[in-house]
């Protein structure tokens, strides 16, 4: 197995420059979860990009680059995650092109570039769907939180309880001008040489980022449960008092409401973020169900742990009312014989002219051999892992028919569906609005 590691964007991109090189020894690694609280279940994801997250897996043998924007491709996908009993399946989006640069747009034509919708991909994909979670990412810097609060609701009730949403905030000062009603700092080749120093001039949209969450959570709640009365006899569809105004008022922008889709199978939505800095720890610990970090080893992240429990001290969050799910990052390449992932890897480097560079560690290696890492890190006491196949569909596959059954043959993973929303996926409770009054 081998590890490529460089800087990281606090926002989830990943800066191609400065790669240095580990590995991780799965002879060391434990072959059961024991060490893992009250014998939890593992919980994975796969996030889903383009044609894999490798910048030369549209290239690769079995890639089917002609089809990124047909949506039977990602029907395909998303039906193979769905096999492999997956909790939820994430899908990029950004407002400017595909960039091998974290904070600049560039010119290079041998690389992807071009996406779909993601929200709109997801609102596809859910009646063709039963029981997989769907994660759209969104950028919430620029986009109206009302907007962002119905379309996420309304994917919520197109897959009858399966939605979640990943915001995120505009890292690239290029991406304002597609709006022209504002400015946001560039960051500078200093700047993204380290991903505390990223975040820095940055914090200010994380604050404003998490203001568009609450706002977002409180057009969520703004109709009660009951509130569509929907009696024929009477004439008495709606019951006016159960419909709330939300008076939102944050920094910089304020929301009425109520909004104008129902209160949603979930109540609330999933939300999932990806951290790998101390602000983007804050912003999780105030706004997530699921932060997604980036460590490269155990101990890194027993340590990444350790700050995300104290941002959680520090905004004040409530964990047993409020539990926070933490998953961990990977770059995956997976072959069941010894040695193929890493020669594939390889081959896939010649052709992009450069090693692979990430956020998230890469693993190279067999189903067994990550299955036994994934155990090892569980110990620190994450409740799952987000997997970034490679190549696409290859290392998709490898995951649901290659790693999945061994982790059920350890005993760690689920066997079938048990539940049908997202949020009964990772144990976490149903939350009641907060305009809902008790009796």
């Amino acid at each position: 197995m081998t590890g490529t590691t460089g800087p990281t964007g606090p926002t989830g991109d990943t800066d191609p420059k400065d790669t240095q090189a580990g590995a991780t020894d799965p002879k060391s690694a434990p072959a059961t979860a024991s060490g893992t609280p009250d014998g939890a279940p593992l919980h994975l994801a796969v996030a889903l990009d383009g044609a894999g997250w490798h910048p030369g897996a549209w290239r690769e043998e079995g890639a089917r680059p002609g089809e990124l924007l047909d949506a039977a491709y990602w029907a395909g996908l998303v039906a193979e995650a769905e096999r492999g009993l997956l909790d939820f399946v994430t899908f990029e989006d950004a407002l400017g092109l595909q960039s091998a640069a974290f904070h600049l747009p560039d010119d290079r034509t041998d690389q992807v570039r071009g996406s779909i919708d993601a929200v709109l991909l997801a609102a596809h994909l859910a009646p063709l769907t039963t029981h997989i979670g769907l994660v759209p990412t969104t950028n919430v810097t620029h986009t109206e939180p009302f907007h962002l609060a119905i379309g996420i609701a309304t994917l919520d009730h197109a897959s009858k309880g399966r939605a979640g949403w990943r915001p995120q905030i505009s890292s690239r000062a290029a991406d304002a001008a597609h709006f022209g009603r504002r400015t946001t700092p560039q960051l500078t080749e200093d700047d993204v040489t380290d991903s505390e120093l990223i975040s820095q001039p940055l914090r200010a949209l994380f604050a404003e980022g998490a203001e568009v969450v609450e706002a977002a959570r409180q057009l969520w709640d703004s109709w009660e449960d009951d509130a569509e009365i929907r009696d024929a006899a009477t004439g008495r569809f709606l019951d006016r008092d159960k419909v709330h105004h939300i008076d939102f008022q944050g920094a910089d922008f304020s929301v009425k409401g109520p909004s104008i889709t129902p209160r949603t199978p979930q109540g609330q939505p999933l939300v999932v973020s990806l951290a790998h800095a101390t602000t983007p720890y804050e912003f999780a610990a105030l706004s997530s169900d699921v932060v997604a970090v980036t460590p490269h080893d155990r101990p890194g992240a027993a340590a990444i742990l350790g700050q995300v429990a104290e941002a959680v001290e520090r905004t004040g969050r409530n964990v047993v009312e409020r539990p926070l799910r933490t998953f961990a990052d990977l770059i995956v390449f997976l072959d069941e014989d010894p040695g193929a992932a890493a020669r594939r890897k390889a081959r896939l480097d010649d052709v992009a002219g450069a090693e692979l560079a990430s956020d998230a560690e890469v693993f190279t290696g067999t189903p067994a051999e990550l299955a036994d890492l994934l155990l090892d890190w569980r110990s620190t006491g994450l409740d799952g892992f987000r997997l970034r196949p490679g190549t696409l569909p290859h290392d998709l596959t490898a995951i649901t028919r290659g790693l999945v059954p061994e982790l059920q043959r350890r005993g760690v993973f689920r066997m079938e569906y048990t539940s049908t929303t997202l949020r009964d996926h990772l144990g976490l409770p149903r939350p009641t609005s907060r305009y809902t009054k008790v009796s």
